[in-house]
């Protein structure tokens, strides 16, 4: 019994002697990070200053300037959603 009683005291002592083992663990976790792009401008319509009175000539190309205008801001704001992405 006293035997036994040594041979548990001797490793315990054993054990108490060694020093922990240091490891750096490098863990990768994905953060939000907050998208820092300007407003996009929305230009003044083409069509805002029409009168009744206006040639259908004067209708016309204002509202087809107005549709490239709005094609544009389409891509400005598609441009500036996939750079946050």
């Amino acid at each position: 019994m006293r035997s036994l009683l040594a041979l548990l005291a001797l490793a315990l002592a054993g054990c108490a002697s060694r020093e922990p083992e240091v490891r750096t663990v490098r863990v990768e976790v994905p953060l939000l990070v907050p998208c820092k792009m300007k407003e996009v401008a929305v230009p003044s319509w083409a069509a805002v200053g029409l009168k009744k009175s206006d040639s259908l000539e004067v209708k016309v190309r204002a509202l087809l300037a107005e549709r490239r205008q709005r094609v544009g801001c389409e891509r400005q704001l598609l441009a500036a959603l996939r750079a946050c992405q």
